[in-house]
């Protein structure tokens, strides 16, 4: 079945940088676009970024566009989120996920704090 785990959460202090994994299997990830989304306590899941099948072409949300890049290792089935000036306000569980598949993982906590 498909199965989406992320990892590469924590603590950071604003300003800094993290690099969140997501890995997949189940499914010919070479196939399908991948995103991520974040939800923050009381707030509804939001949108961050998708990239598709190749890798050739990515789209942000205008709150992390500049900060945030997206990739992926078709070979490593593995999709990931390079996030740089980290700010408080990223504070958040982040999610990957395969739309066209529906599938979710567990998320991993990214924490913004000084």
């Amino acid at each position: 079945q498909v199965q989406l785990v992320e990892s590469g959460g924590g603590l950071v202090q604003p300003g800094g940088s993290l690099r969140l994994s997501c890995a997949a299997s189940g499914f010919t990830f070479s196939r399908y676009p991948m995103a991520w989304y974040r939800q923050a306590p009381g707030k509804e899941r939001e949108f961050v970024a998708t990239v598709t099948s190749a890798g050739s072409f990515t789209n942000y949300a205008d709150s992390v566009k500049g900060r945030f890049t997206i990739s992926r290792d078709n070979a490593k089935n593995t999709v990931y989120l390079q996030m740089n000036s980290l700010k408080p306000e990223d504070t958040a569980r982040y999610y990957c996920t395969c739309p066209p598949q529906g599938s979710w993982g567990q998320g991993t906590q990214v924490t913004v704090s000084s």
